[in-house]
C-alpha cells in the first residue's frame, strides 16, 4: 500500500526550511500525523589539497550552542544544482576554487523528520580564491591530513554526519 497523504497544514515558514504537520496513512494501514522539516538540500565537499591534506572549518553552530569541526557546505539556493551550490560554497567558505569536483555520495541527514538531502563531492585541484564569508558565518579554515581528520573522529572531536561521511569516504578512497 503506498503512503497517503490527506492533509499538509505549513506551520513555520523560514528562510532556510519550513515545517509542515501531514496527515498520512502509512504503508501498513495506519494513519498517523507527522511533522515533517522540509529542506530545499545541500551541497557539501571535501577539500583535497595537492600535498594531501584537507580543508576543514571549525564553525560556530548555534543550535548546539559550539564550534563544530566540519567540510564546507552550505544550502541549494532556488534553482540551483548540487555542483553549482558546492563550487560557490567552496569558495565563499575557504577561499579555495576546485577544478575538479567528483561526487562521492548523497546522504540523509535526518531521515526521521526532514526530507534534506546532502550532496558530498571530492574537490580537487585548488586554486586560491577570495574567501567570502556571509556576516553570520564564523569560522576558521584549517588544513589537515586525513589521518589527523580520521583520529578527530575517532577521540569525537568531528561529530557532524556530512564530515565523518565525507572525510571516511575520502579515506577509503585515497588507500
Amino acid at each position: 500500500m503506498p503512503v497517503k497523504v490527506h492533509k499538509v497544514t505549513t506551520l513555520y515558514k523560514g528562510k532556510i526550511f519550513d515545517v509542515a504537520l501531514e496527515k498520512v496513512t502509512l504503508p501498513n494501514g495506519v494513519i498517523k500525523n507527522r511533522e515533517v522539516v522540509r529542506h530545499p538540500g545541500a551541497a557539501a565537499m571535501v577539500p583535497l589539497l595537492d600535498d594531501g591534506r584537507v580543508v576543514l572549518v571549525k564553525q560556530y553552530r548555534h543550535a548546539v550552542g559550539e564550534f563544530v569541526w566540519e567540510i564546507p557546505a552550505g544550502t541549494l539556493e532556488p534553482d540551483e544544482g548540487p555542483v553549482e551550490c558546492a563550487r560557490r560554497e567552496l569558495v565563499e567558505e575557504t577561499g579555495y576554487e576546485a577544478k575538479n569536483l567528483e561526487k562521492l555520495v548523497e546522504i540523509l541527514p535526518a531521515p526521521g523528520y526532514t526530507d534534506e538531502h546532502i550532496h558530498i563531492f571530492l574537490a580537487t585541484g585548488l586554486i586560491p580564491a577570495e574567501q567570502n564569508l556571509e556576516d553570520d558565518e564564523i569560522l576558521e579554515v584549517q588544513p589537515t591530513t586525513i589521518d589527523t581528520a580520521i583520529q578527530m573522529i575517532t577521540h569525537g572531536e568531528i561529530r557532524d554526519a556530512k564530515t565523518i561521511a565525507g572525510l571516511l569516504l575520502t579515506s577509503m578512497k585515497k588507500s
